[in-house]
């Protein structure tokens, strides 16, 4: 089996690589290809992999290449972690919609749409060079914006699915506070990437007993201190609502913050670099406790489990996946991007059947997904007049005033990676 990372030379890499060599038995690897243009990088990273490798016993050959046409030929499954701009651009993204008294972050918002006119043409040309020389080959797409990129991907008849770490990092918490197994943990997880509700907590799979109104009164502060909510507002919900959810229901508290602390691209990019010196070891051969930080927490157990699902029917039944809504959320289009639970097996990935949506989040959800809709129209095609609707439709942004400057603003940032610009 040969598995290839676009964006191999990434901080986050170690993370997956170790994941590789524990679950060696679920996910048996031969050759693991990280492709990076960044060359210094992919040296230490592809340095440290195969030490990982070798101290865990794994048989396993790690390449390092700058030829993506050549890393994605022959892959099995061809998994997308790469970041447009850099954390540079990221900075942007998280900055300048705060003059605009809007939120500043990476995946939704003004900065979010910013981040997906980068992405978008630059993934669909990776899918394209994976189609000429490996049509068979699975795409996991764990770039954000998650929804928008898949999406791209599926209306552009890739054989691609989506995939972010939020419900396992949920799940593992949950299960950490009921004292059972992960595995027991199974989430009723309804919404869109970076805009999901854990609507039920089941014990033993997806008609198990419901628990989640247990642990909202047993450990209530617990869960709303992680996500930075009041406590009486999940009470009143009745649900455990994503933290993404915050930049939603605390807007301008988060604004606030925003303005007064450094960016979390700067936070990063510092730890980007202690992480890099730590790599440059050559007596390291784990990923370093300092990871931990870097954000994507079980992203290594999710892509295994879902790589050796998709490839080899091995991994767990269920999973929580991006993919097409195909009717699940009735009010929804069915070629909207939904993240939820689904069947997931060689032939892709079967959305389970989601019991009725309050429309507390069931209008949220629409209106995010009419701007994703607007948003990916503008990555494909480009031009002001599309960046400005969608931001217009963004339920953060929403007024003329704000969507026109902003619309000027993202451009003026990120003209040299918009062709049309």
């Amino acid at each position: 089996m040969k598995l290839t990372v676009v964006g191999g030379g990434s901080t986050y890499t170690p993370e997956l690589v170790d994941g590789f060599a524990r679950l060696r038995d679920t996910l048996p690897v031969e050759e693991l290809v990280l492709v990076d243009p960044a060359a210094d990088r992919l040296e230490l990273v592809g340095g440290l992999a195969r030490r990982i490798f070798a101290q865990q016993g794994h048989p396993g050959r790690i390449v390092t290449t700058a030829d993506l046409n050549a890393a994605v030929d022959g892959a099995d499954a061809v998994l997308l972690q790469l970041r447009v701009g850099g954390q540079a651009a990221r900075e942007q993204d998280e900055t300048w919609p705060l003059e605009c008294g809007c939120v500043g972050q990476e995946t939704t918002g003004a900065g979010g749409l910013a981040k997906a006119l980068r992405t978008v043409p630059v993934v669909l040309d990776i899918a394209e060079r994976v189609r000429r020389t490996n049509p068979d080959a699975w795409i996991i797409d764990f770039t954000n914006p998650v929804g928008i990129v898949t999406r791209a991907l599926l209306q552009n008849g890739h054989k691609a699915i989506g995939l972010c770490n939020v419900a396992i990092g949920l799940q593992r918490k949950f299960a950490a506070l009921l004292g059972v197994e992960a595995s027991d943990v199974h989430l009723d997880h309804v919404g869109l990437n970076h805009l999901t509700w854990e609507t039920g907590v089941r014990l033993g799979g997806p008609e198990g007993e419901d628990v989640l109104p247990r642990l909202l009164t047993d450990h209530g502060d617990t869960i709303a201190a992680d996500l930075r909510l009041p406590r009486p507002l999940l009470t009143r919900l009745g649900v455990v609502p994503s933290y993404y959810l915050r930049y939603y229901y605390a807007h301008d508290e988060v604004v606030d913050e925003l303005r007064t602390k450094p960016s979390r691209a700067a936070e990063v990019a510092a730890m980007e670099r202690q992480l890099l010196d730590l790599y440059a070891d050559p007596a390291l051969t784990e990923k370093p406790a300092l990871l931990a930080k870097r954000g994507g927490a079980y992203y290594s157990e999710a892509a295994v489990d879902l790589a050796a699902a998709l490839l080899g029917g091995t991994g767990s039944p269920y999973q929580v996946v991006n993919t097409y809504n195909k009717g699940t959320l009735p009010f929804l289009p069915d070629d909207a991007v939904i993240e939820g639970q689904a069947a997931v097996g060689p032939k892709g990935a079967t959305p389970l059947p989601v019991r009725t949506v309050n429309p507390l989040y069931a209008g949220l959800m629409a209106g995010v997904t009419a701007y994703e809709h607007l948003a990916l129209e503008a990555a494909l095609h480009g031009g002001r007049d599309r960046v400005f609707r969608a931001l217009l439709a963004h339920p953060l942004i929403g007024q003329h005033g704000y969507a026109d400057r902003l619309t000027d603003q993202l451009i003026a940032h990120n003209r040299e990676h918009l062709a049309w610009a």
